[in-house]
C-alpha cells in the first residue's frame, strides 16, 4: 500500500501538488477544531482564513521541497506570470501566516510571514554536520500543534 507521502510525490503537476497542499493543511486544521473559511476566488493572496482565539487569521498555504540535507525550503514571495514577464510579490500586509506542507517528513508547519525569510525559507529538521546552532530556523518550533497553542492563548 502506498503512503501519503509516496502518493503526494508521484503528482506530476505543482498545481496538482498546491491543491493537494491546500486539502491537507485544511484538513490539518479541521481535525484540530480550528473553523476553516475558503475564499469563493482563487485570486486573492490567501488560500485559508482560520479562526483561533476569537481572531481571524489570512493563511497562504506553501510546499515545501527537499533543499539539502536535513532542510525543506518554500517560497516565501508569489510569481505570477504576465504579458511582460513575472510579477514576484511579498506576502506582507496581505497574509498573516504561511502554514506549511512537508512531504518528506510529513509535518505541517505554521510560520508567521512576519517572521519568514524573504523569497525563500529553509527549515532544519535535522542537526548540521558543521555544528552551526546560531540563524537556524528549526522544525519543531514551527510544528502546527506548537503554534496554535500560541494563538489560542488570549493577547
Amino acid at each position: 500500500m502506498l503512503d501519503r507521502t509516496t502518493r503526494y510525490e508521484s503528482l506530476e503537476e505543482p498545481q496538482k501538488r498546491g491543491q493537494a497542499t491546500e486539502a491537507i493543511i485544511q484538513a490539518a486544521f479541521v481535525v484540530r477544531d480550528v473553523p476553516v473559511l475558503v475564499p469563493t476566488y482563487d485570486n486573492e493572496p490567501y488560500d485559508l482564513v482560520v479562526e483561533v482565539g476569537g481572531r481571524f487569521h489570512r493563511i497562504q498555504c506553501k510546499t515545501a521541497y527537499r533543499k539539502s540535507e536535513g532542510t525543506v525550503a518554500f517560497e516565501t514571495i508569489s510569481t505570477r506570470s504576465r504579458r511582460d514577464g513575472y510579477d514576484r510579490k511579498g506576502y506582507d500586509d496581505r497574509a498573516e501566516y504561511f502554514a506549511v506542507y512537508d512531504s518528506i517528513n510529513d509535518n505541517r508547519y505554521l510560520i508567521s510571514v512576519s517572521d519568514a525569510a524573504s523569497d525563500k525559507m529553509e527549515i532544519r529538521f535535522r542537526k548540521p554536520k558543521d555544528g552551526q546552532r546560531a540563524g537556524i530556523n528549526w522544525a519543531e518550533e514551527y510544528l502546527l500543534d506548537e503554534r496554535l497553542e500560541d494563538l489560542r492563548r488570549p493577547s
